[in-house]
């Protein structure tokens, strides 16, 4: 259970790209590396996944109980060589003011040694006390190195290097120099459509290719071997109400739709879902035969024209839905399920089963973690115990507007934004559709109460029937 968390002093210090770089080498080398990001994140565990070769799973103190963090960290370290983590913000950032929900307390659960990014611009032997402070402010954390980043040359990495030698015990594991190719646009990180998955390897691999060369991996192997073994964990807990065949659940999955919580989509194939992917911008039709739908979040703001040109598939999905298909959407789903998108000078039409239009906006509209809890018009399947509210997230710049009155919510939004600052999950027909992100944890198993809710309604017996009375 070899394991590091890259953390940093704070936020925009380069890390993402740093163990982007290190993944990708460390799997080059032929390593089986198993990633992680700390926090409610979509974009960069896209990037973090594409670059060691398998899905990044997300750790959240918010959404998931310590036990959970680490049972997911114990059951997929185990199959891996090295398992990396990523921090989010800076190494004792968070919410809370005792620190319980900061990266330096995620260490500290998974007894995980810590290696440190410093963005050095600016900076020689001001890295010293900067480091002494970090190293003094929690004593129970392991901080087993730091790797110089942005450095400005040899002269630059000399003074560094002789400052942290000098006046701290901490090795310095590397010094990635100023690299115009390391910069990546982070507004389209998450975008990867299959015409472009070439060119993102290419990025992928000339990062790890930088980032190996300038970074000591035998070293850093070393200090993620010296972590403890960590607890084994209990047997996933089965799926109830898995009998028959499978629910086929047509789910986006392209340029514009993408994000999706990988061990969300396992819950649902644990569930007895088989998950068909479809494409909005190409695909005229959704698959056949289907149970339900699936629409996650992303950037349909961005593909504007080719999601308005599909008119038979928009034309498909809104008479499947209206006919009475379970239907999930998140963020993106939202505003694809609705009658337009509206981004500066341009609208485009979109599926036009939300009686509402969608706007975007320069300054985020909803942004970081909600709590919400059901009202009675929730379609879902209730389960006993279940708690009352729900943690998840949101981030969206696009608001809904102009939406025609008299329709139903899942959710009472009790922190947070939703659609009208007080309530999130419109309901139309067998439609569920929020801007709120829910992960399936012990305090919301989503993934299962929407496959019974399919389950109920039976959706693909029924049209099948149907059809056959027409016939006859």
């Amino acid at each position: 259970m070899s394991r590091l968390l890259i953390a940093a002093a704070h936020k925009s210090s380069g890390k993402t790209t740093l163990s982007i770089g290190l993944c990708a080498a460390l799997h080059a080398r032929g390593q089986r590396v198993q990633a992680f990001k700390k926090g409610p994140d979509y974009i960069d565990p896209m990037w973090l996944g594409r670059a060691s070769g398998q899905p990044c799973y997300n750790l959240d103190f918010y959404t998931q109980g310590r036990e959970e963090i680490l049972a997911s960290v114990a059951r997929r370290a185990a199959q891996a060589d090295i398992t990396l983590i990523e921090a989010n913000k800076g190494l004792y950032d968070g919410m809370a003011l005792d620190g319980s929900d900061s990266n330096a307390a995620l260490a500290r659960l998974l007894e995980t040694p810590v290696v440190l990014v410093i963005d050095t611009r600016g900076m020689t032997r001001g890295i010293a006390p900067l480091l002494l402070g970090y190293q003094g402010f929690d004593p129970r954390l392991r901080l087993a190195g730091v790797i110089l980043n942005q450095v400005g040359g040899a002269r630059h990495e000399g003074k560094l290097r002789e400052a942290v030698e000098h006046y701290t015990d901490l090795r310095v594991l590397g010094a990635v120099r100023r690299d115009a190719r390391l910069n990546i646009d982070e507004r389209h990180l998450g975008l990867i459509p299959s015409n472009e998955a070439d060119q993102a390897d290419r990025v992928v691999r000339e990062i790890g290719e930088i980032i190996g060369a300038q970074v000591e991996l035998e070293a850093l192997g070393e200090i993620a071997a010296s972590a403890p073994a960590l607890p084994a964990p209990a047997p996933q807990e089965a799926q109830a109400g898995r009998s028959g065949a499978p629910l086929r659940i047509a789910i986006a999955r392209d340029a514009a739709f993408g994000f999706y919580y990988p061990d969300d989509l396992e819950a649902l194939e644990r569930g007895g879902a088989e998950l068909l992917p479809f494409d909005t911008l190409s695909d005229s039709q959704l698959p056949e035969a289907i149970d339900g739908l699936f629409i996650g979040g992303g950037f349909p703001e961005s593909r504007l024209s080719e999601l308005e040109a599909n008119v038979a598939l928009r034309q498909a999905i809104r008479q499947a839905i209206e006919a009475g298909l379970p239907t999930y959407a998140e963020c993106g789903g939202l505003m694809y399920l609705a009658r337009s998108i509206r981004w500066q000078e341009r609208r485009a039409a979109m599926v036009g089963v939300i009686p509402g239009d969608i706007l975007m906006c320069e300054r985020p509209q909803g942004r970081g973690y909600i709590r919400i809890r059901e009202t009675a018009a929730a379609p879902w399947p209730r389960e006993p115990g279940a708690p009352a509210e729900i943690a998840a997230h949101e981030f969206h710049y696009s608001r809904l507007e102009n939406l025609a009155p008299g329709g139903n919510f899942a959710y009472e939004v009790l922190r947070g934004s939703g659609i009208d600052g007080r309530h999130d999950g419109y309901i139309r027909h067998n439609l569920l559709a929020c801007y709120a992100h829910l992960r399936d944890t012990a305090g919301c198993h989503w993934t299962r109460r929407f496959l019974a809710f399919v389950r109920q309604c039976n959706f693909r017996n029924k049209r099948t029937a149907d059809a056959g009375a027409r016939l006859t």
